[in-house]
Protein backbone atom coordinates (compact mmCIF):
# COMPACT_ATOMS: atom_id res chain seq x y z
CA UNK A 1 0.00 0.00 0.00
CA UNK A 2 1.31 3.53 -0.71
CA UNK A 3 1.40 6.29 1.79
CA UNK A 4 -1.89 7.97 -0.16
CA UNK A 5 -4.09 4.42 0.01
CA UNK A 6 -3.34 4.30 3.83
CA UNK A 7 -4.29 7.97 4.19
CA UNK A 8 -7.52 7.34 2.43
CA UNK A 9 -8.41 4.15 4.21
CA UNK A 10 -7.43 5.46 7.75
CA UNK A 11 -10.13 8.81 7.03
CA UNK A 12 -12.76 5.99 6.39
CA UNK A 13 -12.52 4.57 9.95
CA UNK A 14 -14.84 5.80 12.17
CA UNK A 15 -14.07 8.13 15.62
CA UNK A 16 -14.28 4.92 17.82
CA UNK A 17 -11.71 3.24 15.31
CA UNK A 18 -9.17 6.07 14.75
CA UNK A 19 -8.88 6.41 18.92
CA UNK A 20 -8.46 2.51 18.75
CA UNK A 21 -5.79 2.45 15.92
CA UNK A 22 -3.96 6.24 17.16
CA UNK A 23 -3.35 4.33 21.00
CA UNK A 24 -2.22 1.15 19.38
CA UNK A 25 -0.20 2.35 16.52
CA UNK A 26 1.62 5.66 17.98
CA UNK A 27 3.87 3.96 20.88
CA UNK A 28 5.44 1.51 18.40
CA UNK A 29 5.43 4.11 15.49
CA UNK A 30 7.25 6.54 17.45
CA UNK A 31 9.92 4.73 18.74
CA UNK A 32 12.35 4.30 16.23
CA UNK A 33 11.47 8.08 15.04
CA UNK A 34 11.55 9.67 18.46
CA UNK A 35 15.46 9.22 17.94
CA UNK A 36 15.59 11.95 15.22
CA UNK A 37 16.07 14.88 16.69
CA UNK A 38 15.18 16.96 13.60
CA UNK A 39 11.83 14.83 13.25
CA UNK A 40 11.18 16.02 17.16
CA UNK A 41 11.46 19.65 15.68
CA UNK A 42 8.76 19.15 13.34
CA UNK A 43 6.56 16.68 15.58
CA UNK A 44 6.62 19.66 18.34
CA UNK A 45 4.24 21.97 16.46
CA UNK A 46 1.86 19.43 15.35
CA UNK A 47 1.48 18.42 18.79
CA UNK A 48 1.08 22.01 20.30
CA UNK A 49 -1.81 21.91 17.14
CA UNK A 50 -3.69 19.29 18.61
CA UNK A 51 -3.64 20.18 22.08
CA UNK A 52 -4.36 23.82 20.81
CA UNK A 53 -7.42 22.26 19.08
CA UNK A 54 -8.63 20.26 22.07
CA UNK A 55 -8.45 23.42 23.92
CA UNK A 56 -6.27 22.42 26.55
CA UNK A 57 -3.60 24.59 27.87
CA UNK A 58 0.33 23.75 28.22
CA UNK A 59 -0.46 24.09 31.98
CA UNK A 60 -3.37 21.27 32.03
CA UNK A 61 -0.63 19.33 30.06
CA UNK A 62 1.71 19.25 32.76
CA UNK A 63 -0.74 18.58 35.03
CA UNK A 64 -2.20 15.38 33.46
CA UNK A 65 1.80 14.13 32.64
CA UNK A 66 2.07 13.99 36.84
CA UNK A 67 -0.85 12.40 37.14
CA UNK A 68 0.58 9.52 34.68
CA UNK A 69 4.46 9.28 35.13
CA UNK A 70 5.03 12.26 37.47
CA UNK A 71 7.66 14.88 37.14
CA UNK A 72 11.48 13.37 35.27
CA UNK A 73 13.04 11.65 37.74
CA UNK A 74 10.81 10.68 40.50
CA UNK A 75 10.33 7.13 38.65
Amino acid sequence: MTPEEIKAALYRLTDDEKKAFILDTLPVLTKEVMKDPAFMMQLFPVMLGILKESGMDLQQLVQMAAMFGGPPGEK
